[in-house]
């Protein structure tokens, strides 16, 4: 401010970025403005808010920081840019004025639960929203969901074609209103409207099921063991009483999935803790805004049955997160099942019509609305571990939310990657910010497939976003990888191939703001598999990285994938690769004749796959320490002889460690050693067999044994990092713990409790999942620092040198 002198009354221009449109940031503003006694006007744009405020030089120095401490619950400043303004003729009042077009440069809002207000009008008899299942103001309720383009303006939602009334009109246009400008505002008289149906769409009488509303007569046949098909704010659920084993087992042989956990929805806290833990961290993120789905331990007995989650020991509970949900239960003192309205694998259904094609024969009923899903969401989850609120699936609640970058990561060009093959997300760079996708799934699914392609596309529309540069996973048969490699090609911009483990490990490094020039730091990456530098199969590894660099430094003793694919979806198939590789065939079955799994491998064909293994046919090599946990997991036969969904072998092995098991274990933990592996530091699982299988002969508990291969696997990881960083000698005592394998609690508090306990600063994912569903952001990372090098090199090829 060089062009006014400080204590004079002068103008300010303020450039606000961040997400501040459809939050009340405006009225917030103008409110702000009024006690101040500050004049001039706030409007929307496409780069977030633009305030152009005059006053007094006192009433200015407060007006900021009185801002900051105000700000809406939905708010998020990433930017303030400060100018001066000069004015003709000062303004006489403070407006909000109207929004303007221009180039894209803004966030967009993920949807947010009900607020405490608008569940309180809800379920008040004397409000005039009384039971409307659409209430919301500027603090809650859709927003990525119904929005077609920014600006964030009702015309540019599914809210479109709801005028409002006139009682709506006032409140909308009251700045001193909570739903000054709030874009999905609507009531019973213009807003939209719940409806229930038969599946089958033959006639039925109201009055026969309630005497209230469409909403309290679904709640009244989930109570008889009907399932309802329920429309909400991202897609379709299914819905069912989780306390009635004959409901819930008709909705798993009607869906297809017969083992995969079913999420739980239940009115409030105190119903959940009936069931489940709830602990502090859980209990803030079930009532957070994002309201994700939250893992939580299972209390014994349990009071439900098995089938909600079979053999897990955790369950998937959420809170109501709209005022349909909240009249749905209102009356509910246990939880229903509301899980994802779709086929097995398939998208979340969002279409009334296709989900009475789709779903034909699966439901019984159907409450839906007419408010128009324009973007698919499905439900985020989360579980704490090692005192943290860890994402499993990013989706509702946090997506399409712009992640900061890093300090260095500036002057970005525009990226776009494509993430990798199962757990898909992908990832836009613009305005050296992230802009990271919600889950879309495992795209060998023909229906998942042509939804990516379709969000992609929506994506590049909504922000406007035109890639120079493109980031793909290494592996050449990934649908994602294909894809990027042809709008390489198509628009001439240059390729990024991007190694794995290398996306996982930088997605950690930017997730916790790690500097782009930071030194390697050693990285343990554990997964199901990567396709590695040397075109093997990886997924058990040391590394030495940062965002420029991935450097291998150990691995888990390779076993063979008997099989290829079919290894990843049969576990015994590993454990019979383990037997190979350690014991040998021969002596297991004389050493360990009456294991259920002897009896099983018995019945295969065990001398083709002898020479399948020592031939290499059709059995790659792979250093996965995901098939590792589905080795051993089939050996102890708590997997299936083929898996229904991905993880559930490693989920199993984890869920049968009974509470108190792991502060047992001193001794008889199975041990993986460290081993010379070439010029690799090698973790050598052959040595825990013996003892492992020799446990289960003698009939020790499948507790005692999984807790004795977690504590074992946790205590040789530590070695094999203290290992590494004798030889590396790396510049920093930061850990890096990437890839999916760290979603199981157990291991993960074992290793972080070992490594901080020892001075070491651990780095794990939190806010992105472990899994493939942080790895876009990893990509993305990864390119932009070879950009900037790129940059950096031309800019010295340029530069005469002096002599």
């Amino acid at each position: 401010m060089n062009t006014v002198f400080a204590d004079e009354p002068h103008g300010e221009c303020i450039r606000v970025r961040g997400l501040v449109q459809g939050v009340g940031f405006r009225p917030t503003v103008w409110r702000l403005a009024q006690e101040l006694a500050l004049t001039g006007e706030i409007l929307n744009d496409s780069e977030g808010v633009l305030i152009r405020i005059w006053g007094e030089a006192e009433d200015l120095k407060r007006f900021l920081p009185s801002l900051l401490e105000s700000l809406p619950p939905l708010a998020r400043i990433d930017k303030l840019e400060c100018s001066d303004w000069v004015v003709g003729k000062p303004p006489d009042s403070f407006r909000i004025i109207a929004s303007e077009r221009g180039a894209i440069h803004t966030g967009v809002l993920p949807d947010a639960a009900s607020c405490d207000d608008c569940v309180r009008e809800t379920l008040d008899p004397f409000n005039r929203r009384y039971r409307y299942p659409f209430t919301n103001c500027t603090h809650c309720g859709p927003r990525f969901s119904i929005l077609r383009k920014i600006p964030y303006d009702r015309a540019n939602t599914s809210m479109a074609q709801f005028p409002l009334c006139e009682d709506c009109r006032s409140e909308y246009e009251n700045p001193d209103d909570r739903r000054f400008h709030a874009q999905p505002t609507a009531c019973h008289v213009c807003g939209p409207k719940a409806r229930l149906r038969r599946q089958d769409g033959s006639p039925f009488s109201l009055d026969r099921f309630t005497s209230l509303d469409d909403i309290d007569a679904a709640a009244n046949l989930l109570r008889t063991g009907e399932i309802v098909l329920i429309k909400g704010i991202g897609g379709f659920h299914l819905a069912c009483d989780a306390a009635n084993a004959s409901a819930v087992n008709r909705l798993r042989e009607r869906k297809g999935r017969p083992h995969k956990p079913l999420a739980l929805m239940a009115r409030d806290i105190e119903v959940i803790a009936r069931y489940a833990e709830v602990g502090e961290l859980d209990r803030r993120a079930l009532l957070s805004k994002e309201a994700p789905i939250v893992l939580l331990k299972r209390r014994e007995p349990l009071s439900l049955p098995d089938s909600v989650a079979p053999g897990m020991c955790r369950l998937g509970f959420m809170l109501p997160y709209t005022p349909l949900h909240h009249l749905l239960l209102r009356r509910w003192e246990r939880p229903i099942v509301l899980t994802s309205g779709n086929l097995t694998d398939a998208p979340q259904i969002t279409d009334e019509v296709e989900a009475i094609e789709a779903l034909d024969g699966i439901a019984d009923w159907i409450l839906s609305h007419d408010r128009t899903i324009v973007n698919r969401v499905d439900d985020s989850v989360a579980v704490v571990a090692a005192g943290e609120l860890r994402l499993l699936r990013r989706a509702r609640g946090y997506a399409p939310a712009p992640l900061s970058l890093p300090e260095g990561f500036s002057g970005l060009p525009q990226i776009l990657a494509l993430g990798s093959e199962l757990k898909n997300t992908f990832c836009l760079i613009k305005d050296d910010q992230a802009i990271l996708s919600q889950h879309m799934g495992d795209l060998a699914d023909v229906r998942v497939w042509e939804e990516y392609q379709i969000q992609l596309a929506r994506y590049r529309d909504l922000f406007a976003h035109e890639p120079e540069r493109i980031a793909i996973d290494a592996h050449p048969g990934y649908h994602a990888s294909q894809l990027g490699q042809k709008i390489s090609e198509e628009l001439g911009l240059p390729l990024d191939q991007i190694q794995h483990h290398h996306a996982h490990a930088a997605a950690v490094l930017g997730e916790r703001a790690i500097p782009i020039d930071h030194p390697l730091i050693l990285t343990v990456a554990l997964d199901g598999l990567g396709y590695g530098l040397d075109g093997a199969l990886w997924g058990g590894e040391l590394f030495l990285a940062n965002y420029h660099r991935c450097q291998r430094i150990g691995r888990l003793l390779p076993s063979a994938l008997l099989g290829g694919e079919q290894a990843m979806r049969e576990p015994w198939r590993n454990t019979l690769a383990q037997i190979f590789l350690s014991i040998g065939l021969k002596n297991f079955i004389e050493e360990f004749p009456d294991l259920a799994i002897t009896d099983w491998l018995k019945k295969q064909p065990l001398a083709v796959y002898e020479h399948m293994w020592r031939q290499g046919t059709r059995a790659p090599s792979c250093s996965s320490m995901g098939r590792l946990f589905d080795a051993v997991a089939a050996a102890c036969s708590l997997a299936p002889e083929r898996l229904s969904f991905e993880g559930q072998a490693a989920m199993l092995l984890e869920a049968a460690i009974a509470p108190g098991m792991i502060e047992k274990i001193d001794d008889g933990a199975y041990l993986l050693p460290v081993v010379t592996d070439g010029g690799l530091l090698g973790l050598d699982p052959r040595p825990l067999w013996q003892p492992l299988l020799s446990d289960l002969r003698r009939g020790l508990e499948l507790s005692e044994i999984s807790a004795r291969f977690h504590v074992g696997l946790a205590r040789s990881l530590y070695s094999w990092i203290e290992e590494g960083f004798q030889r590396a000698n790396p510049d920093s005592r930061k850990i890096v713990l990437c890839g999916g394998v760290f979603q199981n609690v157990t291991l993960l508090e074992l290793l972080q409790t070992q490594l901080q306990d020892s001075g070491f600063e651990v780095l794990a994912s939190a806010r992105l999942p472990a899994n493939d569903g942080g790895l876009s952001f990893g990509q993305a990372l990864v390119s932009a620092a070879r950009a900037l090098s790129d940059k950096r090199a031309q800019t010295e090829r340029r530069t005469p040198s002096c002599v």
